[in-house]
């Protein structure tokens, strides 16, 4: 129900209270009975559906997050900010981040010793200092384990409706020595999945 139509039914309730007290005390004034009847406008009653709506896109763009990194070697890593839009008009019950290997290796398959991801949202978009990046007002960690996941971002700015989430992926190989894990190719797919509140009376 809009704020003005509030503001109309809560009038019309009123006027019509008064019309029928004055009449009551006119009537009671001549000795006889009457039976009273009052009305006040219909209520302009208005309903629709929310909309759900989550992407992901380059940081301060539209376009898809493309990301390579070749010849890693223990202890490197890689940062890539991305945006995660909550698009929609409704806010978000659950927020789920997967990432599975299309192609597989040892490097999503050793978890240890594998590549491992981390996941930063910031309030403002990131700033680069060379291979380096910080957040203004600091970051919140969303996701910290192997490359290789499903997990739900608990913490998410995304989970309301019309937020960004302004995030910086870290893909890092472990310094562990691991020679098994030479000439290992693997490729990912990141997913994020959103997932509406429950209803309820409104």
């Amino acid at each position: 129900m809009s704020t003005s139509t509030a503001r109309r039914v809560s009038a019309g309730r009123i006027v019509g209270s008064i019309a029928v007290v004055g009449a009551a005390a006119a009537v009671a004034g001549l000795g006889t009975f009457g039976a009273f009847t009052s009305s006040t406008e219909a209520v302009e009653a208005v309903a629709d559906t929310g909309v759900l709506s989550i992407d992901v896109s380059i940081a301060g763009t539209s376009a898809p997050v493309p990301y390579s990194s070749f010849g890693m070697l223990p202890g490197d890593s890689g940062s890539f900010p991305m945006d995660l839009r909550n698009g929609g008009s409704v806010d978000l019950a659950s927020l789920v981040f997967e990432s599975r290997a299309t192609t597989s290796s040892l490097l999503d398959t050793d978890q240890v010793n594998g590549l491992q991801l981390k996941l930063e949202t910031c309030a403002t978009p990131w700033s680069a200092s060379g291979q380096n990046w910080t957040c203004s007002g600091g970051a919140t960690e969303l996701y910290d384990g192997p490359i290789v996941a499903n997990s739900p971002l608990t913490g998410a700015r995304s989970l309301q409706a019309g937020v960004v989430d302004r995030l910086l992926a870290t893909v890092s190989f472990p310094d562990t020595n691991q020679n098994a894990l030479q000439n290992q190719s693997s490729t990912f797919e990141f997913t994020f999945t959103g997932t509406q509140r429950d209803g309820g009376n409104r």
